[in-house]
């Protein structure tokens, strides 16, 4: 059964960032067709983001950036962890790809926990999410990352950052998904090892 009828869709902005505008219709949930209804868009593409923990000692691995968009609202500043927007390569090699460029370490193991939607509402933006796991020396620079990305690498232990989430220090939703993805994985290999 048809549950939506797209009437006409047009892109509004063209930029790094793209937002299409679009007439539609859809199903109600007595079966009936909604009036016709105006929706944007925006469109970003999908990302992946990688909870990393390092063998040697457990500690999880974070980067902490200037992101523009929190200034106004938050701290400008976040640590959270490494991701990267997909494009031309699959995801799981675009993640191994952003956790070099902006740790330093080479991927050891990485294990896909979820996809989920940022923001349904008003973005397409899926984020591919994955545990991660590095050992050894990390072949690191200060301002790690590629192009304007100045990066700074963190590393917490599991409990201390769940301390920095309660406290409200932990802000970035991936990051926190994350995190309480590993809280209950306790039972299962990953906290094991």
């Amino acid at each position: 059964m048809e549950r939506v009828r797209v009437v006409e869709k047009r892109r509004v902005f063209d930029d790094i960032f793209k937002i299409d505008e679009a007439l539609l219709q859809h199903r109600k949930h007595d079966g009936s067709w909604s009036e016709p209804i105006r929706q944007l868009s925006f469109e970003r593409g999908d990302s992946v983001a990688a909870l990393l923990r390092r063998r040697e000692t457990g500690d999880l691995i974070l980067v902490e950036q200037f992101r523009y968009p929190t200034l106004e609202k938050g701290p400008g500043w976040m640590a959270e962890i490494v991701a990267g927007s997909v494009e031309d390569e699959p995801p799981d090699e675009t993640m191994v790809r952003e956790v070099r460029e902006e740790t330093g370490y080479e991927v050891e193991r990485l294990d896909r926990i979820a996809t989920f939607y940022v923001s349904p509402g008003g973005t397409s933006e899926r984020v591919i999410l994955y545990y991660g796991e590095v050992s050894g020396e990390a072949e690191r620079e200060v301002g790690m990352g590629v192009g304007e990305e100045d990066i700074k690498v963190i590393e917490r232990s599991p409990d201390e950052l769940w301390q920095n989430f309660l406290s409200g220090q932990l802000v970035d939703a991936k990051t926190i998904i994350g995190l309480l993805w590993l809280r209950t994985a306790s039972e299962y290999e990953y906290d094991k090892e």
